[in-house]
């Protein structure tokens, strides 16, 4: 069977899980379902990301040690993948000393070795938030333009990283798509910085970091941890011990990742591979940020998303279906929970629900509960919007357009409830004109189901028993569709 190796990024452990990092979740879960829908053999990994600074400060400030701090967060965000119903494979943690820590200690060894590597004393300005070095040019008002505060201006020796050396190999890749960028706004966007781009900092001194992983040749200092962070993709794959994994999964098919932290892997970390000898990802697919009701999501202000809460209220499909649907793949999107209620109400009971309860009830009493599918009685243009949908929906997804691709998928279920509406099968006295109609509506709706498996798989699930239809059957001439339960999908919510 081909690979496919698909990761999040790793989620950093200051703080509880938020809507944004579902929406990375619940994106990548599609795409690795999706895989496996075509036959490959897919491995899908996340994470934590659990050193720093920042994740140090924010412990003492809630009186733990930093292990004990991380522990917490990470078990909420393994939680997380479990409400979310997200099928990753794998679940990768920078603390685990046994899987992680030797990856990153061999890939700073090659790095050494390579000569790519050099100790300096430097003085700049420092973002905690970032856990990263800025220049002046970054700033906006003298401030962080994400995280809006004071960089603190910090002068220690360290370890540094010729970045300079891969510059023209990296940028050539890129535009020769051997490393592509998803959206291509976002292949401008780290093109246009490579050729600004400086050596960088590859570790810190202990006395200022001491909650990481020790630089292997020098114990003075600690790595820094974005290169800690970025080996766990490598790590996951027991690179370390030159695993099966590794000659298996590697280069990744896809990093998909948030549009902050574009330059670390669409730069820093092609410069880590290309100096340790190693093949570049095949693809990065960058998504965009979440805005609650037009404002910046902020703790002060009060409007972080909760994801637990979302779901304990209106289910995990109608969330995964939201963030999918309103919020663009590839771009910045809003979310309301008023617009998530409309896209309840509206798409999933109105019409999906819907269609689903009135031809489960059509064939319950005009058919008496079973349809025997015949060929014969599928109308042409049924057909042709079928096969339309499908290959849409595949390019969609191809394209990281998820958003899209559902609208496609709810085309579909609108030309059938329409479809139905104009033919009136509960008034039809023509047997083979009732067949016509629902074996149609059928169709599409068996069709749908199939092509929701990756997006709302608990929903695909139940549409298959609504009908007791087997998603492996893929010839359905004669098939028995009987139905078992008219329930509504998605009871409506106020």
């Amino acid at each position: 069977m081909e690979k496919f190796y698909i990761t999040t990024s790793i989620a950093y452990t200051n703080a509880p899980p938020h809507g944004g990092y579902a929406l990375e979740l619940i994106q990548a879960d599609v795409i690795a379902r999706h895989q496996r829908l075509l036959g490959r053999e897919v491995l899908f990994l996340t994470g934590t990301d659990e050193h720093g600074v920042k994740i140090a400060k924010t412990a003492t400030e809630h009186g733990k040690e930093p292990k004990e701090f991380a522990d917490q967060i990470a078990k909420e965000y393994q939680r997380l993948t479990k409400i979310l119903n997200i099928s990753n494979d794998d679940f990768i943690r920078t603390t685990d000393r046994e899987r992680h820590w030797p990856t990153a200690s061999k890939i700073w060894t090659r790095i050494f070795e390579k000569g790519d590597l050099y100790k300096k004393k430097y003085k700049g300005i420092y973002c905690v938030g970032h856990e990263l070095f800025l220049k002046k040019s970054d700033l906006v008002n003298g401030l962080c333009p994400l995280h809006q505060t004071q960089p603190v201006e910090i002068e220690e020796e360290n370890w540094f990283f010729k970045i300079s050396k891969y510059k023209k190999q990296i940028k050539e890749k890129i535009e020769a798509n051997e490393l592509q960028i998803i959206p291509p706004s976002r292949k401008e966007e780290i093109l246009n910085l490579i050729g600004e781009a400086e050596d960088i900092s590859f570790s810190r001194p202990v006395e200022s970091l001491s909650w990481g992983i020790p630089v292997p040749n020098d114990p003075s200092q600690t790595f820094y941890v974005w290169v800690d962070a970025l080996t766990n993709y490598l790590s996951a794959l027991d690179f370390a011990t030159d695993g099966e994994k590794f000659k298996k999964y590697w280069p990744a098919d896809i990093h998909l990742i948030g549009k902050d932290i574009l330059r670390f892997h669409a730069l820093i970390w092609p410069a880590i591979l290309l100096s340790a000898g190693l093949e570049l990802p095949k693809a990065i697919y960058v998504h965009g940020f979440i805005t609650v009701e037009g404002q910046k999501i902020s703790k002060t202000i009060g409007n972080v998303i909760d994801p637990f809460a979302l779901v304990e209220k209106y289910g995990v499909d109608p969330v995964r279906y939201y963030l999918l649907r309103e919020i663009p793949s590839n771009e910045d999107g809003d979310f309301s929970e008023k617009k998530l209620q409309a896209r309840y109400n509206g798409d999933l009971a109105n019409n999906l629900g819907n269609l689903v309860s009135r031809v489960a009830k059509l064939i319950e009493t005009k058919l008496n509960g079973e349809l025997i599918y015949r060929e014969k009685f599928l109308d042409k243009e049924v057909e042709v919007k079928v096969e339309q949908a499908r290959l849409a929906v595949a390019a969609a997804i191809n394209e990281f357009k998820l958003h899209e691709a559902l609208a496609k998928i709810w085309e579909l279920l609108t030309f059938a409830n329409v479809h139905i509406d104009e033919h009136k099968p509960w008034a039809s006295e023509d047997p083979d004109r009732l067949l016509k109609t629902l074996t149609g509506a059928l169709a599409i709706i068996i069709h749908s189901a199939s092509l929701l498996q990756p997006f709302l798989p608990e929903t695909s699930e139940k549409i298959y028993k609504t009908f007791e239809a087997n998603p492996e059957v893929k010839d359905w001439e004669g098939f028995h569709f009987r139905v078992s339960d008219t329930k509504p999908l998605f009871p409506r919510v106020m």
